[in-house]
């Protein structure tokens, strides 16, 4: 004779949709390895962003998993990475950090250096890319304490308009604040229009968050 306990409710759902029962522990087991694997998927992130949203889904889950097995120490601290991981993705979108800008030389060792070392990323970010600073007119570091956060190189098209050739972040800088820093010293320094030339592929959602549009095939920025 069958116990006459309540059925879990996904046991009744699974039931009426596939047609048999799946054991309740199975599925309990299979919530606490979807938050363990999300967990250590967002450690594999080299996007901040990306690292904190994974990482407060899967500690979410975890902790769910962890009040259904009565683990209530386990639920508290999964409920605290989550707290911890929007209180960082809430500082990334509105961060206090200070850049500075330095103009850099097509030539200079500083610059040459950091495309060298970030070279594989930037192709990464921007696949097909022609890494060469000989063709940039202007060419900009972007430092935070005096770290390489990101550079700019650009090919003048006429007075006051910059094509972009490349725009890039390093990984632990990617929520924007480089952009909005650089491109309000651009105005200060006399630009009034950014063109980006060609398909952005993955860059595209960067453009539309820092205000390009897109016009007769290239995204467009007035400073």
């Amino acid at each position: 004779m069958e116990s006459g306990g309540p059925v879990p409710i996904w046991d009744g759902l699974i039931r009426e949709r596939y047609g048999y029962k799946m054991d309740s522990g199975m599925i309990i087991e299979m919530i606490g390895y979807l938050g363990s694997v999300l967990v250590l998927i967002s450690f594999l992130m080299s996007s901040v962003v990306k690292l904190r949203v994974i990482n407060a889904v899967g500690s979410l889950v975890f902790a769910g998993y962890a009040l259904i097995i009565h683990s209530y120490p386990t639920a508290l601290m999964n409920f605290c990475l989550v707290g911890i991981n929007i209180y960082y993705l809430v500082r990334l979108r509105h961060p206090d950090r200070q850049y500075t800008l330095t103009q850099e030389q097509r030539d200079g060792g500083m610059l040459a250096g950091f495309l060298d070392y970030y070279r594989s990323d930037i192709e990464n970010c921007f696949p097909g890319i022609k890494l060469d600073a000989e063709e940039a007119d202007a060419a900009y570091l972007i430092c935070h304490n005096m770290t390489p956060a990101g550079v700019l190189l650009g090919r003048l098209r006429e007075e006051g308009v910059l094509e972009i050739l490349l725009d890039y972040s390093t990984p632990q800088y990617r929520d924007c604040s480089v952009g909005k820093y650089l491109y309000g010293r651009l105005r200060e320094r006399g630009f009034h229009r950014l063109v980006f030339p060609g398909e952005p592929g993955a860059h595209e959602d960067y453009l539309k968050r820092m205000g390009f549009v897109r016009e007769d095939g290239v995204y467009v920025k007035a400073l």
